[in-house]
């Protein structure tokens, strides 16, 4: 236990040292919410010292059940920490709608429950993209480090991406973990100057830099993207978005080895197909049903379905108005991107995995007597991982069964119910129909509803095992 607190320590003095910057920027916007920021980073600071200074003597290495539960723990205790500017300041922000703004900031989801964003003070607008942008490099850690350690639902698959000893990508973990680090902060960087360069202010490109790379979505105006007018800056977004969602030790790869790194993936090279063909199936279906034009119908086809794909969130265009369609961005809340990416939702590589173990399937009930392996990238996949796959998906759709049911107890409406709960698992962000789509807010909601809602963000962010694997008796005898 020492060690899991002295990790939580650690990141509380992280936590605490960045709440200085949005300190200085409402310091020199003569905002008096500075000093909120002053007395919330003192006292995640004192808190922070005060666990690695009582835990220094921690064990030198985790066990697997403590990994589960320093997980676990990481992910609850930090956004609550994160919502205390929001709850002391000026905006009048209830406890509930900190909390909830916090986990969806860290969990990269970007469903929010605040409105006058035009005019909220710029520390706090900030605040949220700096939850968002810490919360997608802490995503991308525990997909590559934590996540395939403990074989949560097929991700040890993903373990030779950063650790097979015949193809290292650096020398050790530490250099790996700088290297993914250092890649995400200069993509953040030239995203910040494209949009810069297209048009939208200085202000408004750091935001959004920070929450494109992490397929968050929060923005700094109630519009969201619908704000801005400036024709290239949806592209823009468009190449972020997707670069958010592809993995970042492949990044790492491409530097050292060449870029072809990237596209030499089985799983990038799906995930790419993927989306070009939503695109498609989108643009068509807009144009021939609504009164756009091939390219308007392109250009909102294409921001709209990627920002959905990548679990970023961004809108310009309420897709809910376009008739059956909208089935389609509920179908694709699913998908997500790639493993060791900052997006969230199921992952490309379970779907691979799933349809191999179908074609095998298909091929024995024809030869009954052949033997048809399942594999992925040109491996054989141990059955084990197959089962763990299988076992997560299920696991997927009851979670989603079981929120939906316990958002309708609370009186919301049968699509509302259904589409906040696979937003919420997924970490997308909008839902479907007035209130919770995107042309909607999550403020109307009651409280009980945020936070069930608040709670789903943090299951499907963790993968669902780690906090089952929580609440199990055996789990805390054997610990």
């Amino acid at each position: 236990m020492a060690r899991i607190l002295y990790v939580l320590g650690g990141l509380l003095v992280v936590l605490a040292c960045a709440e200085s910057v949005p300190l200085l920027a409402d310091l020199v916007s003569g905002n008096p919410d500075w000093m909120v920021f002053a007395v919330s980073g003192l006292l995640t600071l004192f808190l922070g010292m005060a666990l690695l200074l009582a835990n220094a003597n921690h064990p030198e290495r985790l066990t697997i059940r403590e990994a589960y539960l320093l997980t676990a723990i990481t992910w609850f205790i930090l956004p609550i920490f994160g919502a205390v500017p929001f709850y002391f300041s000026a905006e009048n922000i209830g406890i509930t709608d900190a909390v909830f703004e916090s986990v969806s900031g860290l969990t990269t989801t970007g469903s929010t429950v605040l409105t006058g964003l035009d005019n909220f003070p710029p520390g706090l607008l900030l605040w949220r993209s700096m939850l968002q942008w810490s919360g997608g490099i802490g995503i991308i850690v525990m997909g590559v480090a934590i996540l395939p350690l403990l074989r949560v639902g097929g991700m040890q698959l993903m373990k030779t991406e950063a650790s097979d000893t015949s193809d290292k990508v650096l020398p050790r973990a530490r250099e790996i973990a700088t290297g993914i680090g250092a890649v995400y902060a200069v993509l953040t960087l030239i995203c910040a100057f494209a949009y810069g360069f297209a048009g939208m202010e200085s202000f408004d490109a750091i935001n959004h830099a920070m929450t494109t790379l992490a397929t968050g979505g929060f923005s700094t105006h109630d519009d969201s993207f619908g704000y801005f007018t400036e024709p290239m800056l949806p592209w823009v977004a468009i190449v972020f978005m997707v670069l958010g969602a592809l993995p970042f030790v492949l990044y790492v790869k491409a530097v050292r080895r060449g870029p072809m790194r990237l596209f030499n993936n089985a799983q990038v090279r799906f995930f790419l197909y993927f989306c070009i063909s939503v695109v498609a199936v989108l643009t068509l279906w807009a144009w021939r049903t609504m009164p756009l034009s091939l390219f308007d119908a392109f250009s909102q086809s294409a921001f709209n379905a990627i920002s959905i794909i990548t679990t970023t969130g961004y809108a310009n265009a309420d897709y809910t108005l376009w008739g059956s369609a909208s089935v389609v961005f509920l179908i694709i809340t699913f998908a997500g991107g790639c493993s060791g990416s900052t997006a969230g939702s199921v992952k490309i590589f379970r779907y691979q995995l799933m349809l191999s173990f179908l074609k095998s399937q298909a091929n024995r009930l024809i030869h009954p007597h052949g033997v048809f392996p399942v594999t992925y990238d040109s491996r054989e996949v141990p059955s084990e991982i197959v089962l763990s796959v299988t076992a997560f998906l299920a696991l997927y759709l009851v979670s989603w069964f079981g929120l939906s049911v316990a958002l309708a107890l609370t009186g919301l409406d049968f699509q509302t119910s259904v589409s906040a709960a696979a937003t919420a698992l997924t970490n997308v962000g909008p839902g479907l129909g007035p209130i919770v789509g995107p042309a909607g807010n999550f403020s109307g909601l009651p409280d009980i509803a945020k936070w069930m809602l608040a709670g789903g963000m943090l299951l499907g962010r963790l993968e669902l095992f780690i906090l089952f694997v929580l609440v199990t008796p055996r789990f805390w005898r054997e610990l």
